[in-house]
């Protein structure tokens, strides 16, 4: 017990606090006594304090690898404040002078110096891991180590290349923290790091104080949002959406109606950035509208309200985003306003992507349709993501459980679903289940025989919805796993092979319903559609409609919705063009295109489109109307990747057009963009070898910097920068 009172007295003597939290006092004794340490631990947890209180005790510098510019100043500071010497603490980045850094590293040399927190990025140069070599390392802390999986919500390359230089540096213990991790990013992380054997501390994921809800995304959501602001007058809150347009835009219309906030994204300049951020800690202003590079690391504990205006890409993210909310243990509301096309949209900016990634994507996007559209206890469901149990029925404190809620008897559904899942030797995800049991004759049913199936169709009557509901409902029930790793494949546990055999009354909650025709009219009100031209998509349908008329068929029987929406993004006027589009081929081209080709080739005409396959053939003056619209975008500090969005171009077609635009001697400046893509020094290395190297091509380059290292895209932004300054 004298130990355990020791770090008491440290802990009053060094922060002030009587108690520790949680399980910090077990963590601090585990990094104390060498050994390294895995730590889960919810937002507003405390996680800083499990390696900021032993650097203090241990003799030699912590060195904590931490992602952020931002944070590791707020943390450097906070240090500062509970000291009485300012060389307590350090960080070491780009964005210091070789002054600043000389200075660290001479408090570091001197002993003065106990946390010394660096960017992944700049723990990988030689000088810095040179000098590291020379010094006393007390322990390794690795913040916000879900970057380090593919499977996080916020994945780095460079974290993954943590263990190595670690290894080159020196060993020493490690401890690992973040606030959220699912069973499978954890097993990433210490995989990665090389600490299956450290001492796991996870903290309950439950936080009793936040209130979970989510309401439809109707054609008035701002004026919702309005509605709801003004009745929590005086008190803070955060709003995220995930493009930097929708920040600029629903920020613009709350001052409009005399609410108090300012904008944050990655593409502000980071002065205003700081100051915003700065102005909404000092609440100076109520609100903040940001994206998700908004709060990572924000200390700011009276949050009372988290408004979600889309949907997040993942359930991490979201636990993370709204876990900024009530951090002193009072109030924290937890409104998400969900529109199902916000993920098909999200959807669609995958295409393109390496196929892995894909998948991986798209599971992550399931997961948060399932979190929306379900009726069980939200916060049930969220715990069960992240692998823990929560056992009472009913929250009191979520949308679903303080409203009645429609139970069915859900036996014979639950049976036939397992039976299939163990039919089909457990290989297939839940959306082919669905389909077996549908009737639904896709490619993928048939490929395998699975139209041949005895249970093939046995519940045609059934909504899919429904059925998805039943397997959600049976994995938390315990009866089924998915395996995420595997891109979502349902296994049966032992209860599930149990239950077969015995089957037992199962009731189940149906889903939430939203109301389509409300979706309909926002889509056609508020631009919600995933096609680039909503007035052509209008058309399309309205012909499709006149067609399935005449043709006495339903309506996606000749083109579903989302062919329309990609025939109103890309404009196809050819059949070989049609023929390209998801969801058409040859037959059905030939059978229904041309009276669509006849349509999209008079609203091109009319309405003089710039076609995306156009725009390399196009006039002189067409592409100059291009180029110039590029410029002034850029000229605004509008982020590359919503340029080419808003422009119906992938990202290299866009570069192909910026290239151009320099090659022919304009000048323009995106460094903006850079600093939030990439490290300053990655920037700066690829300058000096555009400066001596013979040739601008992009292949060489990536031979002498390293393909592993660099890719592409980045080889082409700076080669864009190095032409526009040296060369114009």
């Amino acid at each position: 017990m004298a130990k355990l009172s020791a770090l008491s007295t440290q802990l009053k003597k060094n922060f002030g606090f009587d108690n520790f939290k949680g399980n910090q006092e077990a963590i601090i004794q585990n990094v104390l006594d060498g050994k390294d340490t895995f730590v889960l631990m919810p937002t507003g947890g405390g996680k800083s304090l499990c390696y900021q209180l032993p650097s203090l005790i241990m003799e030699g510098t912590a060195i904590v690898i931490s992602p952020l510019i931002a944070l590791m100043k707020n943390q450097v500071d906070a240090m500062r404040n509970f000291s009485e010497e300012d060389g307590i603490a350090h960080f070491m980045n780009s964005s210091l002078s070789r002054q600043a850094i000389d200075q660290v590293k001479s408090d570091v040399v001197s002993g003065k110096t106990k946390l010394l927190y660096v960017a992944p990025e700049s723990l990988t140069k030689e000088e810095n891991i040179e000098f590291l070599k020379q010094i006393k390392i007390s322990f390794y802390a690795v913040d916000e180590a879900h970057c380090i999986s593919e499977w996080g919500h916020d994945f780095r390359p460079e974290y993954r290349r943590i263990r190595p230089i670690i290894n080159d540096i020196g060993v020493a213990p490690l401890i690992a923290l973040t606030a959220t991790a699912t069973p499978k990013v954890q097993h990433d992380i210490q995989k990665n790091l090389g600490m299956l054997n450290a001492l796991v501390y996870k903290s309950s994921f439950n936080r009793a104080n936040l209130y979970y809800e989510v309401r439809p995304k109707t054609i008035n959501v701002d004026k919702d949002i309005i509605k709801y602001i003004r009745s929590q007058a005086g008190k803070s809150g955060i709003i995220y959406c995930l493009s930097r347009k929708k920040v600029e835009e629903l920020s613009e219309t709350l001052k409009m109606n005399g609410i108090s906030v300012l904008p944050y994204h990655a593409g502000m300049e980071s002065a205003v950035r700081s100051v915003n951020q700065d102005s909404f800690l000092m609440e100076k202003v109520e609100v903040i509208v940001a994206t998700i590079a908004f709060g990572m690391g924000i200390d700011k504990p009276d949050v009372r309200y988290v408004l979600h205006y889309d949907m997040p890409k993942s359930l991490e993210g979201y636990y993370q985003e709204t876990g900024r909310g009530g951090r002193d243990g009072g109030e924290g509301q937890c409104i998400a306003f969900y529109a199902y096309k916000d993920l098909d949209k999200l959807r669609k900016f995958m295409q393109g992507k390496p196929v892995a990634e894909q998948e991986i994507g798209n599971q992550l996007l399931l997961e948060t349709q399932a979190y929306a559209e379900s009726s069980i206890c939200r916060r049930k469901l969220l715990l069960h993501y992240f692998g823990e149990e929560y056992k009472e029925d009913n929250c009191g404190c979520c949308d679903n459980c303080m409203k009645p809620r429609k139970f069915i008897e859900g036996q014979e559904l639950l049976s036939l679903v397992l039976e299939t899942i163990l039919i089909v030797k457990e290989k297939f995800k839940a959306e082919h289940i669905v389909d077996i049991l549908k009737g639904n004759e896709t490619s993928d049913v048939k490929s395998y025989q699975h139209d041949e199936l005895e249970n093939f169709g046995s519940t045609s009557d059934e909504e899919e919805k429904l059925l998805h509901a039943v397997i959600r409902q049976a994995m938390i029930a315990g009866f089924l796993t998915k395996e995420i790793e595997n891109y979502g494949l349902l296994k049966l546990t032992p209860n599930g092979k149990a239950y077969l055999k015995k089957p037992q009354p199962f009731p189940i909650v149906k889903d939430n319903e939203y109301d389509e025709e409300e979706d309909e009219s926002n889509a056609k009100s508020s631009g919600g559609t995933c096609a680039a031209d909503d007035v052509l998509f209008s058309i399309l349908k309205d012909l499709r409609k006149k067609l399935s008329k005449k043709l006495e068929v339903p309506p996606f029987v000749i083109f579903q919705d989302p062919s329309l929406e990609a025939m109103a993004t890309s404009y196809p006027i050819t059949m070989d063009e049609l023929q390209n589009i998801p969801g058409v081929g040859a037959g059905k081209a030939k059978r229904y295109g041309e009276e669509f080709l006849k349509l999209i080739k008079e609203h091109v005409k009319e309405n003089e489109i710039i076609r995306p396959e156009d725009l390399r053939v196009r006039t002189v003056a067409n592409k100059s109307k291009l180029k110039v619209s590029i410029i002034q975008a850029i000229d605004r500090k509008i982020a590359l990747d919503d340029i080419a969005l808003s422009k119906g171009l992938d990202i290299f077609e866009l570069l192909d057009e910026i290239e151009a635009i320099v090659y022919s001697g304009t000048k323009i400046n995106i460094d903006y963009f850079l600093t939030e893509v990439m490290d300053p020094d990655h920037v700066d290395e690829i300058f000096e070898y555009f400066n001596s190297a013979e040739t601008d091509k992009i292949e060489p380059a990536l031979d002498e910097l390293g393909e592993n290292d660099y890719s592409e895209t980045e080889v082409r932004l700076v080669r864009i920068k190095f032409l526009s300054e040296i060369g114009n």
